[in-house]
């Protein structure tokens, strides 16, 4: 524990602050935010080991970390949390390395591979929705936003750390590492095939695009998915969609 409350200019709140909002600086320490301790329990009980603790006044540090615990000056951890309402506590967690050739060898495996998906909370979603489906991992395109940035931990409800992440994949190396990609559409496309009428067991990866410009049609996959909707709307929102074409891959998977 600091032996004073640390204040808003001190190094180490500003490499956290550094760390909350910066994606190059997370890359760069493979490092990142875990804010509110029901978040920082959970990465702790998955085994993710945990740097340091910030800690408002008042408030309590998470136990079973064995991390460096920091008191916090008032008002300072409002100027560094990525919330307007904070969480009392918030920690630096070191991230896991995975070998994404493991995957290989990991059987009747499956994937999800988000392309360039902007929005945070949309990720996060995915990665709940892959997590609590069974997927082997996740996978991320270069111009997909940032797994480890505090809105996408906090999206995921914990599922981030329950499953593996990887990032800057290409799709030749889903393909290559022995998945059938089926890319998901809000359009009929040419030899589409409703989800639930399709093929998804086995070793399959299922693509999502970006939430404005979905996936190109001239994008290189094995086959292409529709999910067919009685409303008038033009689509579902992308994390919907990989809700229901997560649990239908499980469903094929489970009989």
């Amino acid at each position: 524990m600091s032996l004073s409350p640390l204040a808003f200019t001190s190094n180490r709140v500003q490499r956290l602050r550094r760390l909350v909002n910066d994606k190059s600086e997370r890359a760069r320490e493979k490092a990142f935010v875990v804010e509110g301790a029901t978040l920082i329990d959970e990465a702790i009980r998955a085994g993710w080991q945990i740097e340091s603790q910030f800690v408002a006044p008042g408030a309590s540090a998470c136990s079973g970390a064995g991390s460096a615990v920091n008191d916090l000056a008032p008002g300072v951890i409002e100027r560094v949390a990525s919330t307007t309402s904070p969480q009392p506590v918030i920690a630096i967690a070191l991230k896991k390395e995975h070998d994404i050739d493991d995957l290989k060898s990991a059987g009747e495996a499956w994937v999800v591979v988000a392309d360039k998906i902007s929005d945070p909370g949309n990720l996060g979603t995915i990665l709940r929705s892959a997590e609590a489906a069974g997927a082997s991992a996740v996978l991320l395109t270069s111009g997909t936003v940032d797994a480890f940035g505090p809105k996408v931990v906090r999206a995921s409800a914990g599922a981030i750390f329950n499953i593996p992440v990887f990032e800057s994949v290409t799709l030749e190396q889903v393909a290559a590492l022995g998945f059938k990609t089926w890319g998901s559409s809000s359009h009929q496309l040419e030899k589409s095939v409703d989800f639930n009428a399709a093929d998804l067991s086995g070793r399959v990866a299922i693509v999502l695009g970006n939430e404005a410009h979905g996936l190109p049609s001239s994008t290189k996959l094995d086959g292409w998915l529709t999910i067919q909707h009685a409303g008038r709307s033009e689509s579902l929102n992308v994390a919907m969609a990989a809700t229901l074409l997560c649990f239908e891959v499980k469903r094929q998977h489970n009989k």
